[in-house]
């Protein structure tokens, strides 16, 4: 590997991606934390979640979907083995069809609002009011699936060349724009959950023009022209399996959420807030290795390098455990802390906390899962090897809806996160073993060592963390500052203890980057 596209390359660009990753997830948890002040678990919280995961769903399918692990194998290709004219040219008829299907299918979107609501959440059919906002909040808040899936083709481009940070800052202005949407637009709305609503449209038109200018910087602003091309029918026909393989989780989300939606009122929202819990250690570096790892992987597979292929997905597996692995037990651990911390004000009642908790407990046993997909999943689609994924995909899909109807009885919306977890851990070991099996991936010396090290520092983590935690409900007494402050130290110890114990084993900087 080139010092560019060698691990301790990837490790910098990871690092950038991370901490940009990291800042949108703080924020993000900033905004939750003020919906939860302002709306907590209401009827109108549901509805706007409804609104907001419809067109998020449909983003993460489509855009940082199937057609970004379509889009970036065959730009890197281009880019390897073709000019930067031919290049351009594929970018321009790329985002023409992208931008003619996308504007027909927001349309269509807008104007079927009212029956897309009763298809992703029916229970809503038995309260007419929560239906009807629902609906009138979806029509603002679909254009945005237009606007950030072609923020997410600008991010692909940027990506495919190195510039990994404009894209990973890009979702910071998502999270300014709804906290200052519900600050300052709710007074102006007779139903204020509609500022939200709005607040997310701004963000769609903010994120997309902000990446612009550094698309004008590397010569590829694209300028949508709608012609036939090998290339973008190539992106096409890889783009149809993608939507299974890749989306797996978001799919199984989303079932949670039609289920949900026959629970009791709060069900939505307190499997919101854990998911959003659960997503941060996935979005500040599970989705950051992943997003590095596919262009340097589509380049691999391009000038056929098998042997620096295997090694690159063996030092991205490294990496998420490290991250993965006491991130997991950490939000089992410190789950009424953390949603005590994060939503207890406002609106937000003890009982939410304890069910959101719960349900963060069952999310925490996939949380290793999702990440490990995000590395496991883009080795397929750079060798656009897209059949396998799909296979898989079906297998857990089907095995999550038997697992949802198997345990909400019991657990209710627990239940439903409990089978998402379960059905992402069988999904990480079909993929684990698919590419073993064909050769693609072969695990490099010092495994055991590495598993030793990393056992003894979660070790080390627990350990400290439940000798400084407190009763439960001594959580619900104090005051915000003081749960910050304790869940600070929490936190930071945990992660020194961590940090220390792994030093004191031998692990050391050089070793991620070899």
């Amino acid at each position: 590997m080139s010092e560019r596209t060698g691990k301790g390359g990837l490790l910098r660009s990871s690092a950038v991606v991370s901490v940009m990753t990291l800042l949108s997830r703080v924020l993000g948890m900033v905004r939750d934390m003020v919906v939860a002040a302002y709306f907590g678990s209401s009827p109108a919280a549901d509805a706007f979640f409804i609104a907001f995961k419809i067109p998020n769903f449909l983003r993460r399918l489509f855009a940082e979907g199937a057609f970004a692990q379509a889009f970036v194998p065959v730009l890197s290709e281009y880019r390897a083995q073709r000019s930067l004219a031919e290049v351009k040219q594929l970018v321009d008829r790329t985002a023409g069809y992208l931008g003619l299907t996308l504007t027909a299918l927001t349309a269509l979107g807008v104007v079927a609002s009212p029956y897309l609501i009763m298809l992703f959440a029916p229970g809503f059919r038995d309260e007419p009011a929560k239906l009807a906002l629902a609906g009138e909040l979806l029509q603002i808040t679909f254009p945005y699936l237009l606007l950030i899936s072609l923020t997410a083709f600008s991010g692909g481009i940027l990506n495919t060349y190195g510039r990994f940070a404009v894209p990973s800052f890009t979702p910071v202005l998502l999270n300014v724009c709804m906290i200052g949407a519900a600050i300052y637009l709710t007074p102006y709305f007779q139903q204020p959950i509609m500022a939200l609503a709005w607040g997310v449209l701004i963000a769609g038109f903010a994120q997309l023009l902000f990446q612009l200018p550094f698309l004008a910087r590397i010569k590829l602003l694209p300028t949508p022209r709608v012609h036939r091309d090998e290339g973008v029918r190539r992106i096409m026909l890889l783009m149809v399996p993608a939507l299974f393989g890749v989306s797996v989780s978001q799919i199984n989300l989303l079932l949670d959420t039609v289920l949900a939606s026959f629970l009791q009122t709060g069900s939505i929202s307190w499997l919101y807030y854990a998911d959003r819990l659960s997503e941060l250690p996935l979005g500040a570096f599970g989705i950051a290795i992943g997003t590095v790892i596919l262009p340097s992987l589509s380049r691999l597979h391009a000038t056929d390098d098998p042997k620096a292929f295997s090694a690159t997905i063996d030092w991205a597996l490294r990496m998420v455990l490290l991250v993965g692995v006491p991130a997991a037990l950490a939000l089992a651990i410190l789950s009424e802390p953390l949603i005590a911390s994060l939503f207890y004000y406002g609106a937000m009642t003890e009982r939410d906390v304890l069910q959101s908790a719960n349900a963060l407990e069952a999310y925490s046993l996939g949380v290793l899962a999702f990440m490990l997909i995000k590395v496991l999943a883009p080795a397929f689609f750079a060798r656009q090897d897209l059949k396998t994924p799909v296979r898989i995909a079906i297998i857990c899909m089907v095995a999550n809806m038997v697992f949802n109807l198997i345990l909400i009885w019991p657990l209710q919306h627990v239940g439903l996160a409990l089978a998402t977890s379960l059905s992402s851990l069988l999904n990480t070991g079909l993929l684990f073993w698919g590419l073993y099996k064909i050769g693609v991936y072969r695990p490099a010396p010092g495994w055991w060592l590495f598993a030793l090290r990393l056992l003894g520092a979660c070790a080390a983590m627990i350990a400290l963390v439940w000798w400084l935690n407190v009763p439960s409900a001594e959580w619900f007494v104090w005051g915000w500052q003081q749960r910050v402050l304790w869940l600070s130290l929490l936190v930071g110890g945990g992660l020194l203890a961590y940090a220390g114990a792994l030093l004191a084993l031998g692990l050391r900087l050089r070793h991620l980057r070899h």
